[in-house]
């Protein structure tokens, strides 16, 4: 029996070209280069599957273009990427990487909070410049974490992470869901404007769909206390990076902590002027640990649709 064709449009680790390899014909990417989007469909029209990252964009002019593709998993837990309803047309199967790098990202939160409110990266360029001469009391002022409120927008499985990593510093733990559960391990529910008005630190966690775009702009902004700390590891568009740089720019919250950005890997260049915003590229699930995890459950969902066998980590379509 012939083995499906495989395009996996990133390097990935030995080990998960070990699990595929036994399973599938694989076209790989070794060098790792940016394939143009003409040369990947080029290359993704003579698949039978595609193990694609989140750089890759999957619409349905892609799809129109690559009839033989069945099944595609993403090396990541967003799917934002993918067309889902242009998949579910033609019955394509897709999966993703939930749980896997909750942690990781969780501990980036944490570093991004912790980063931006006691200005650890306008420190450092301060002291690299040679400019520090002397010590004074008013001199390079952060803000407080521990005991301070944090509010967490969108308690998922990773929200719920970096809740429990606030008990360390004893902090008031208030969340907000679009659909209000049953307040989750002390984290009480809050109203998203309430919620923007009490947290000192905010951190965003929903996924991006048409709903959240630009959840937090001008007018969210506005609500937050000026000594507030915004963080973001969910997803650039979730908030309007015109408007936070502009409310960096005004003092209308302290500082932010930044993971994820509009039109990434491009970064708007007002973010490059200011000193008050921490800035990481995308960078949240960055373990050895998370980041093989993530290749090998994208492998696990490979094998299993392979062999016709139920996927650990399906999404529906």
């Amino acid at each position: 029996m012939n083995q499906p064709n495989l395009l996996i449009a990133r390097r990935v680790f030995p080990s998960t070209m070990e699990r595929l390899t036994p399973h599938f014909q694989i076209h790989a990417n070794e060098a790792d280069v940016i394939r143009p989007r003409d040369e990947f469909i080029a290359l993704a029209a003579q698949a039978d599957a595609l193990f694609i990252s989140g750089g890759e964009r999957i619409d349905r002019a892609l799809l129109d273009q690559c009839p033989r593709v069945r099944m595609i998993a993403t090396g990541t837990v967003g799917f934002n990427h993918i067309d889902l309803a242009a998949c579910a047309e033609r019955g394509i199967i897709v999966s993703n990487t939930p749980d896997v790098l909750n942690d990781a990202t969780a501990d980036m939160a944490w570093a991004l909070l912790m980063a931006a409110a006691r200005r650890i990266t306008e420190v450092e360029r301060w002291l690299r410049d040679g400019k520090w001469d002397r010590w004074a009391f008013d001199q390079l002022l952060g803000r407080e974490v521990f005991g301070a409120t944090l509010g967490v927008i969108g308690m998922g499985r990773i929200g719920s992470a970096v809740a429990h990593r606030a008990r360390g510093f004893e902090m008031p733990v208030i969340y907000h869901n679009r659909n209000r559960a049953a307040d989750e391990g002390g984290a009480t529910w809050r109203p998203l404007n309430d919620l923007l008005a009490e947290a000192d630190f905010v951190v965003l966690l929903t996924p991006y769909t048409p709903a959240t775009h630009h959840l937090i702009g001008a007018e969210q902004l506005a609500l937050m206390k000026r000594t507030a700390v915004l963080v973001n590891i969910a997803r650039g568009g979730v908030v309007d990076d015109a408007a936070l740089i502009q409310a960096l720019r005004d003092g209308v919250i302290f500082s932010a902590g930044l993971d994820v950005y509009e039109n990434e890997p491009a970064l708007h260049p007002g973010f490059l002027e200011l000193s008050n915003v921490v800035l990481a590229p995308h960078l949240g699930s960055a373990t050895l640990s998370a980041r093989q995890g993530m290749a090998n459950l994208a492998a696990d969902n490979l094998v299993a649709w392979a062999a016709g066998a139920p996927l650990p980590s399906p999404v529906k379509t």
